[in-house]
């Protein structure tokens, strides 16, 4: 079975100066990685450059599958525009919708569908700036199933909620990989929740990316005698 993605020797950076360099790395249909690092290592340039957002400066990006879910870190809707719950879920069809097509009933039942493979459908009619934090990144999440994706990719979906919403969120995810075998490629500065949860992570700092298993990358004597002070730095994230 083909990758659903592959890079080869790719190089990411700004402005013609490398972040990342040399990475090599293939995403297989039903896995679930991790991308932990300090900051300023380099985690959000390469999760930049796999989704497609940046250019890579060297080296080769291949995508096998159309077929990819965004979940941004953080999404502030313009207020002065208030949006519902099942509006903003209906973002996620407009990428294939042409002229000036509206959505078709095929969308709508899709859209709820999604809601409530995210455990929102009864807020549906809701208003989007009404719901906590761990909501709005739920329903961010059903947003990205409009597309029915085969590759998942997440921003720090656990940034600025509680621990039960955290929780919550993480469960959502472990369920979409496991029961529908999509994909899930997951940015987090939370070492603990991904090593008790991930079982492969990528390692990306001192502009290098490592990849291996969550229990033996993130343990904390390994992290301390490999990293140090960037241990230091990505630990202090968690606090």
């Amino acid at each position: 079975m083909p990758p659903l993605l592959r890079l080869t020797q790719a190089c990411f950076g700004y402005g013609g100066k490398p972040v990342v360099r040399d990475v090599d790395l293939e995403i297989q249909p039903g896995q679930f990685l991790g991308i932990v690092g300090p900051n300023g290592g380099g985690k959000s340039t390469l999760f930049k450059g796999c989704l497609g957002l940046i250019a890579p400066l060297a080296g080769r990006v291949e995508r096998f599958t159309r077929r990819l879910g965004y979940v941004p870190q953080r999404e502030h809707l313009d207020s002065i525009y208030p949006l519902r719950v099942d509006e903003v879920v209906h973002m996620g069809a407009y990428g294939r919708l042409r002229g000036w097509r509206g959505l078709s009933t095929e969308d709508r039942r899709l859209a709820q569908e999604c809601l409530e493979r995210v455990g929102l459908a009864a807020r549906a009619r809701a208003q989007f700036s009404a719901l906590s934090g761990g909501q709005r990144q739920r329903v961010l999440i059903a947003r990205a199933l409009m597309a029915r994706p085969e590759l998942l990719l997440l921003d720090e979906p656990t940034s600025g909620v509680d621990r039960g919403a955290q929780q919550q969120i993480l469960e959502l995810l472990l369920d979409l990989n496991r029961r529908e075998r999509i994909a899930v490629l997951l940015v987090s500065h939370q070492l603990q929740m991904v090593r008790e949860a991930v079982g492969e992570v990528l390692w990306v700092g001192g502009g290098r990316v490592q990849r291996g298993e969550a229990s033996t990358l993130l343990d904390p004597a390994h992290l301390d005698r490999q990293y140090g002070s960037e241990t230091a730095d990505a630990r202090t994230l968690e606090d």
